[in-house]
């Protein structure tokens, strides 16, 4: 087993589902979990799932403590290209989470590279 993982949150918040939070609640567990002991953890917000930071940063979202922890002891990304693309650049700067962009897919200013992630020993998990 990986001793790196990698939980993408791909899920979009502004559904409003019970489904949409459960993704992001359980990779935010996953992500707790797998950064326990000698293991590292890495979260990424991409596509859609870059307008999480901004809805879980709201103290009355029921998974606002757990993203407080995770923030804390865990690497959190976002793609840039999707935070550009999806409009979720205020959320992902007011919470001071840094933007990555190796994948220079055209037409974008760059997107985070999940083969970046598998090269440097990342297990991947999609949530």
């Amino acid at each position: 087993m990986s001793k790196k993982t990698a939980v993408v949150v791909l899920s979009d918040p502004s559904t409003g589902t019970d489904e949409a939070l459960g993704r992001v609640f359980d990779a935010l567990a996953t992500a707790w979990e797998f950064n326990q002991g000698d293991s590292e953890a890495l979260v990424l917000f991409q596509g859609t799932g870059t307008r999480w930071p901004a809805v879980l940063a709201d103290p009355a979202n029921p998974a606002h403590e757990l993203y407080l922890a995770v923030k804390e002891q865990v690497a959190t990304v976002a793609s840039s290209g999707c935070t550009t693309v999806f409009g979720a650049g205020e959320g992902i700067e007011s919470e001071g989470i840094t933007q990555i962009g190796q994948n220079m897919a055209p037409g974008t200013p760059g997107v985070a590279s999940i083969r970046q992630l598998v090269e440097d020993g990342y297990q991947v998990i999609t949530f």
